[in-house]
This record gives C-alpha cells, structure tokens and sequence, in this order.
C-alpha cells in the first residue's frame, strides 16, 4: 500500500460522513467530489485541497502549505499541503472541511446519468 493509498483511506473514513460525497479520478489519482465539485485528492504523498481563489495567498501562507503546481502551471484556489501538515487525522479533518465547505458553496454539477459516480458509503 502506497502513502497515498494510506491518505486516500484516511480522507474516505472523513468524508464519507458528507453528504453528495463521491469518488473519482483527476490528477492520475482518487479524488472527492462534493455534488461533483472537485474537493481534494491525494498527489505523490502530499493532500491538494480546493479552496476560495480569493484567499489563495491567504491558504499559502500557512504551514506546510504550498502552490498546488500540475504540469508546470499554479493552480490558483489549489494547495498542496506536505505530509506534517495532516500527519494527525483531526489535522487531516480541518483540511478536509475546508475543502468541503467550500465545495458545497458552488452549485452541483449536471452530469449525463451515464456518467454519475456512486456516493460514498457512509461511516
């Protein structure tokens, strides 16, 4: 089992709580949706998490955070956020909440039915 095999079960035992909380795949990764509004991922060890543009460099001047950089571009209203920064589950639960939050402010998404993903089982 990966590290981010490891992450991805923490962040499904947080989120599964959520309602609208789905999984799918971006980044090369497992990630979670809110209402299909992409929320977090696990990337190469570290936790990407999705947050307001508007407090972008707010969100980056935190500890253990930094620009969320996917193929040589910065993703603004991204952070990647390194390992110390949720080595604790409540650590990783704050994160988690603010990108969820922040996730169910935007409106869900209209897929085609063919393309639904099945939401998380609760805990």
């Amino acid at each position: 089992m990966t590290c981010d095999d490891v992450l991805i079960d923490r962040m499904r035992r947080i989120l599964s709580r959520r309602e609208g909380c789905s999984e799918g795949r971006m980044f090369g990764t497992t990630c979670f949706m809110i209402h299909d509004n992409m929320c977090a991922a696990a990337w190469k060890g570290s936790l990407i998490v999705r947050l307001d543009k508007q407090n972008h460099d707010a969100t980056l001047a935190e500890p253990y955070t930094r620009p969320a950089d996917m193929n040589g571009r910065t993703m603004k209203g991204w952070a990647l956020v390194e390992p110390a920064g949720f080595a604790s589950d409540d650590q990783l639960a704050v994160w988690l909440g603010r990108a969820a939050k922040f996730a169910e402010s935007l409106p869900a998404k209209k897929r085609d039915p063919s393309h639904t993903r099945p939401a998380l089982k609760q805990a």
